[in-house]
């Protein structure tokens, strides 16, 4: 079915930017010894593919809008291909820097373009699990991270291993620019473009019932909503502005990123040894898609809001637990079962929900500015506490998650008072109630 076809080919950037992200977690410690990394350096060679993000996420909206989203993954595609290759043959540390660069804005503009493409395809019954196929996908690439750089490190590859495991991502790469030759631009688009027949094939394509009234009410929604060229930052965008900048925020506050990128140099701290670290990794990468699954199997039953209040008791009771283990100094193997809780926690509400809310809050005009945006925000937030982790983490290692604790207290109390709940409803119903003011208490 072409639908589901299209729904997998957008979600797989999920899977690249899961991996891409994940795996310089084997490489920290060989890439500090190969270049005598001060904590600055490493956090620089760590967050610089997150700067090139927020440079993706930022422009992609926009480029999404003027060339369809379809269209500008393929530009994404290709930027992850010339990365995989570029990490893999830097001659140098400046030149692994750039084009770590660029695999990150292959990353932040599949963030935005992914999520986007799914949504403005998928019907409203299906939309949260369809969209939430994009976040599967990410834990799906963070697991094989974990497992690729496990299983690379058995070979003892010396210096060439971080290289190889660096490497590795060229394949799912190549194979996403081959798949998005062959799926369609999404109707919504195309009727923002004045290409009204192919959007009625394309919607006919997808098994829509009624194309037609599809297609009217899309261009309906678009005449309410001031035609295709409205402005993002114009007020009656105020709520779902807000929206996503604090589900962009809160999603790194949470300490997911720099946790997942530090990993194995937390276990190392703990105790653990290189073999042992690796092995952990993958238990709470295999943790992560488990619940990751749970998450996307709850996001159409239970609802976007339930899910990230839940999660964020949930996280906060975790990240207080490991701030209190590493302020003690003792029951280090209580580590293991504080970050799998963490990252259950996470993954079935703040990892299930954020690529769904934001593709779903704004309208068709500037839907994928919107994205844009609440993508920017969390690429930010995770550069710099990317950036600012081992620094801090040197200076005391149970500051960092004593923070996220205390944001994870913030969130939840900013999520029950001003977050609507978007589930069940069409994209263009969704507007109507987001207008109305009816969305924050429900």
């Amino acid at each position: 079915m072409l639908l589901g076809k299209s729904a997998m080919t957008g979600a797989l950037g999920g899977l690249l930017f899961g991996f891409d992200t994940a795996v310089i977690a084997g490489a920290t410690h060989p890439l500090t010894q190969q270049y005598g990394l001060s904590s600055w350096a490493l956090g620089i060679t760590v967050s610089i593919a997150l700067w090139g993000t927020v440079a993706g996420a930022m422009g992609s909206g926009e480029l999404g809008q003027k060339i369809g989203s379809r269209s500008a993954l393929r530009i994404m595609a290709v930027l992850y291909v010339i990365s995989a290759l570029g990490c893999a043959l830097a001659p140098s540390w400046t030149l692994f820097l750039v084009f770590r660069f660029i695999g990150g804005i292959g990353i932040g503009g599949s963030s935005v373009l992914g999520p986007v493409y799914i949504a403005e395809l998928a019907p409203a019954k299906w939309r949260g699990r369809l969209v939430g196929l994009f976040q599967i996908n990410i834990v799906i690439g963070i697991l094989l991270a974990y497992l690729s750089n496990a299983v690379i490190s058995q070979f003892h590859l010396g210096l060439i291993e971080w290289r190889v495991e660096l490497g590795v991502a060229f394949v799912p790469a190549l194979f996403f620019l081959l798949l998005l030759l062959s799926v369609p631009q999404s109707s919504r688009w195309l009727v923002t473009q004045n290409r009204i027949d192919e959007a009625l094939l394309t919607l006919t394509a997808m098994g829509s019932p009624d194309s037609q009234a599809e297609v009217d009410a899309i261009i309906e929604s678009l005449k309410e909503d001031g035609g295709e060229k409205v402005p993002l930052f114009d007020k009656r965008h105020s709520l779902p502005i807000f929206l996503a900048i604090t589900i962009g925020m809160f999603n790194q506050l949470t300490g997911i990123n720099a946790i997942l990128y530090y990993l194995n140099d937390i276990f190392a701290t703990a105790g653990f040894g290189t073999m042992s670290a690796n092995v952990q990794a993958v238990a709470i990468g295999l943790a992560n898609l488990l619940a990751t699954l749970l998450g996307i199997s709850l996001i159409d039953k239970l609802g976007r809001k339930t899910l990230l209040l839940i999660g964020a008791v949930g996280c906060g009771v975790c990240l207080a637990g490991v701030a209190v283990l590493f302020h003690v100094g003792t029951h280090q193997g209580l580590l293991l079962p504080l970050l799998v809780g963490f990252i259950v926690s996470f993954a079935i509400s703040q990892g299930a929900v954020i690529w769904v809310y934001l593709s779903e809050v704004f309208p068709t005009a500037v839907r994928s500015k919107g994205q844009g945006l609440g993508s920017s925000t969390h690429w930010v937030m995770n550069g710099l506490i990317t950036l600012l982790f081992p620094v801090v983490a040197r200076y005391s290692k149970p500051l960092p998650f004593a923070f996220f604790a205390v944001m994870m207290v913030v969130q939840f109390v900013t999520v029950w008072v001003a977050y609507p709940e978007t589930k069940g409803l069409s994209l263009e119903m969704l507007q109507h109630k987001l207008k109305e003011g009816r969305g924050a208490a429900a």
